[in-house]
């Protein structure tokens, strides 16, 4: 329920259940395949028998790691250098002739920890008494055509749980250690093109790493990417709709163009919009072309350019009942002398956002939040992703009067912002659970110094273009909102970043145990609220419980907040009722 008096929007907690269906591939000269199929699975390392023989932790392996980051750390002075030497030659799985025929045969996106067996009475409760933590390999042979040489080839994966490191024909290419996050190596170095390539990637689970069932494994979509070497950079689009009305709006493109090859290059950018109809489908005739770009892409660098169209008449994007979701497409196509050498397309919306202290205005209609907190696994299914369970939930959700969902406590997969998008919900996109202070003692804090600019740049960029995504959480419950400044000053950075890659959304972090004349609510655009409308366990039946306790906020942060939107991001939960 929503408070006109205060603008106060309410969320109320649900553990979701969703399963998966192919995005089709682009059309040449850019393809993106689909990865999920004939895949070998085994748990656990081989045994020791010679050196280097089990690739250690990820400790031991992040210096080779974390350069696939460099690409979302803003400042040069902080990217990494990759050391000499190839952890991992050694060890059988990563070898071109071992025979993993013995092997489990499995299909993506799968989680190893569903099929049990369950851990009755042991550790490991919050993680759902299931086999979570532990080691696991993934193996596939890649069939890369001569055709591909001379082009460039990337692996992309939606989510790996967790401390991926993936090598290819036994050569180290790197990885990612957060298991919710989305990412992408450059595989062109290690490529041979017109044999098989012989692909591994290696996962470990840390016991203790999460607050609830994660899953474990490949358990999102894995894509081969090949581009001509130059063409649009890893999420490289982004769509903006700074001025909207009835009768027009401005359409606003920025796009990074990147040339992997040694010489620079001299290329025109043209840019198409579309309708698209209520499956994701072009539909319909050209309504809007942006004048043609021309810019020089240094060698081995990148170029960024903008360019605007005017779209009249303009279809709105925006939440059922009262509203419909439309959407476009925009078609960028770089070429040169007349040849295509990439075609991206970016799917968005048109529509309005204000943000006031009376609540959510959205193309002009102030919008009633009625949401739901979303963890990522579907219940018995487990953590793979099922893209029609995903729907059915939505679906179910929507006929409960459902109209929003916040993406607790991390990123989602990209197939739910894509179906958020055609269903018209709004989305609270949140990334972190936990900053530099730990929950569990394998948590993201042992990754937060290290990782949290890379892990926010990405996940702004993969998910910016989705209409349905309203406001940015970096952060739920952390436990740095009780310790003054040295917590503002985390927070502070995290809506500088997240300000930096987007300046159309305002940020926020969800607070059960902040005060209001905290300096930790100081920075966040919006004041996101946890269980502080009714008090934390603040009533005589929690009297000899655990925990934190708190009496009823909401006035005190309005009175020392009154111009900004109040969101109750959580409400209900095993210790409350849903009927504030």
């Amino acid at each position: 329920m929503s408070h006109p008096s205060t603008g106060i929007l309410f969320l109320s907690l649900l553990t979701g259940i969703f399963m998966q269906t192919a995005v089709p591939a682009q059309n040449p000269p850019r393809e993106r395949i689909l990865l999920d199929r004939d895949w070998r699975f085994k748990k656990a390392d081989p045994p020791p028998a010679g050196k280097d023989t089990n690739p250690s932790s990820y400790s031991r392996l992040k210096s080779w790691i974390l350069p696939a980051g460099n690409a979302f750390l803003k400042d040069p002075s902080k990217h990494f250098t990759r050391p000499a030497g190839n952890p991992g030659e050694d060890t059988p799985y990563t070898q071109i002739g071992f025979s993993d025929l013995e092997w489990e045969k499995v299909n993506l996106p799968h989680d190893w920890a569903i099929a049990g067996p369950f851990n009755i009475g042991g550790a490991d409760g919050a993680m759902g008494r299931l086999p979570v933590p532990g080691i696991g390999w993934y193996r596939k042979r890649l069939d890369i055509p001569a055709s591909a040489a001379g082009k460039s080839l990337f692996l992309e994966i939606d989510g790996a749980m967790s401390y991926a490191t993936v090598w290819l024909n036994g050569r180290l290419v790197g990885g990612w250690p957060y298991g919710y996050a989305s990412w992408q190596l450059d595989l062109t170095p290690y490529v041979v093109p017109g044999r098989a390539n012989q692909l591994a990637i290696r996962l470990e689970n840390p016991c203790d790493s999460s607050r609830w069932y994660s899953g474990a494994g490949l358990y999102r979509h894995v894509w081969l990417i090949e581009t001509q070497s130059i063409h649009v950079g890893e999420w490289g689009t982004f769509v903006t709709t700074p001025r909207v009305s009835s009768d027009a709006a401005t359409i606003d493109l920025k796009a990074t163009v990147d040339n992997d090859a040694q010489a620079d290059a001299v290329v025109n950018i043209d840019t198409a919009i579309y309708p698209l109809n209520a499956d994701g489908k072009t539909h319909g005739n050209l309504v809007a072309a942006m004048k043609t770009v021309t810019v020089t892409i240094p060698a081995r660098g990148h170029s960024e350019i903008e360019s605007s169209a005017v779209v009249l008449k303009p279809r709105l994007w925006g939440p059922v009942p009262t509203q419909k979701p439309n959407r476009y497409i925009a078609v960028t196509t770089i070429s040169r002398q007349g040849a295509a050498l990439d075609r991206y397309e970016t799917p968005f919306g048109i529509r309005r956002m204000e943000y006031k202290p009376d609540g959510l205005y959205l193309n002009g209609e102030r919008i009633r939040i009625q949401g739901v907190n979303l963890h990522h696994d579907l219940g018995a299914l487990g953590a793979a992703f099922n893209v029609r369970a995903a729907e059915r939930q939505l679906q179910e959700l929507q006929e409960m009067g459902c109209n929003a969902i916040r993406t607790s406590h991390n990123p989602p997969a990209p197939d739910l912002l894509e179906l958020t998008d055609r269903m018209g919900f709004l989305v609270l996109d949140e990334i972190f659970d936990a900053w530099v202070r730990q929950k569990t003692p394998f948590d993201f804090h042992l990754l937060f110094p290290e990782w949290h600019e890379q892990d926010l740049r990405a996940f702004i960029r993969r998910d910016r273009n989705h209409p349905s995504v309203f406001l940015w959480s970096v952060g739920n419950e952390v436990g740095e909102q009780d310790s003054g400044e040295t917590g503002a000053k985390v927070a502070r950075e995290l809506v500088s970043i997240a300000h930096d890659e987007d300046r159309t959304r305002p940020v926020t972090a969800s607070m059960n145990a902040a005060a209001p004349d905290s300096s930790f609510a100081v920075p966040f655009d919006v004041i996101s609220l946890n269980y502080q409308g009714e008090g934390v366990r603040d009533i005589p039946a929690f009297a000899n419980t655990k925990g934190m306790k708190k009496p009823p906020e909401y006035d005190a942060f309005r009175k020392e907040f009154p111009k900004r939107l109040m969101i109750a991001s959580e409400t209900a939960a095993t210790f409350s009722s849903r009927d504030t």
